[in-house]
C-alpha cells in the first residue's frame, strides 16, 4: 500500500471501500477482470509485435505475456466462482473460459452475460445455503472474502510459476 494511502486513514478507508465494493458485486468483479484480460491481450500482441515485426527484442513479450497469464488465470478463477454462484450451465461457464482464449472476446463474454441476466450484484452463496460440495467451497470463500482473496491471490501465483517453469506455450508441444 503506498505510504500515502497507509498514513492518511480517509484514503486507506476508501480504498478498503473500493476493494471491498469490487469484491462484493460478482458483476463489477467480473467486468474487471474480463477488461484486464482483454488490455492484457493488447500488450501481449504489442510485444509480438515488437519482437517479430520491429525486431526491438522479447522485452515486450516477456512483460505482456506475464501479465497476460496473471490477468488469464484470474479471469478463469473469477469465471469458477461466479459460475458457481450464479448456478451457470456448464456450456456458459466453457463458454466463458473459452472467451479468454480468443483476443478481445472477454469483454464480449461479459456483456452477453450482463444482457442474459447471468451476472448479479450479489453474490446468491452469502445468503442462501450451498447445495452440492463445490457450492459449499464457493459459500465458504466468499463468507471469508479477505482470506480468500489472498487464497486465490497464492493459487493463481503457483500455477503461474509452474507454467513459467514449463517455459512459453509456444514450446509446450515441442
Amino acid at each position: 500500500m503506498p505510504r500515502a494511502i497507509a498514513q492518511d486513514p480517509s484514503a486507506r478507508a476508501t480504498l478498503e471501500g473500493d476493494m471491498s465494493s469490487l469484491i462484493a458485486r460478482p458483476a463489477r468483479l467480473y467486468r474487471v477482470v474480463a477488461t484486464a484480460e482483454m488490455v492484457t491481450w493488447t500488450l501481449l500482441l504489442l510485444g509480438m509485435l515488437g519482437k517479430y515485426v520491429l525486431d526491438v527484442g522479447e522485452w515486450g513479450v516477456r512483460v505482456g505475456g506475464g501479465l497476460h497469464g496473471l490477468a488469464f488465470l484470474s479471469y478463469a478463477l473469477v469465471t469458477a466462482l461466479i459460475s458457481v454462484d450464479q448456478r451457470w450451465a456448464p456450456g456458459r461457464f466453457l463458454l466463458g473460459l473459452g472467451s479468454a482464449i480468443l483476443p478481445y472476446a472477454t469483454l464480449p463474454f461479459e456483456r452477453y452475460a450482463e444482457r442474459h441476466d447471468l451476472l448479479s450484484d450479489s453474490w446468491r452463496l452469502t445468503t442462501q445455503s450451498p447445495t452440492a460440495v463445490h457450492e459449499r467451497v464457493v459459500s465458504i470463500s466468499l463468507r471469508r472474502p479477505l482470506l480468500s482473496t489472498a487464497i486465490g491471490a497464492v493459487l493463481v501465483a503457483v500455477v503461474f510459476a509452474g507454467l513459467l517453469t514449463l517455459g512459453p506455450p509456444t514450446e509446450w508441444f515441442d
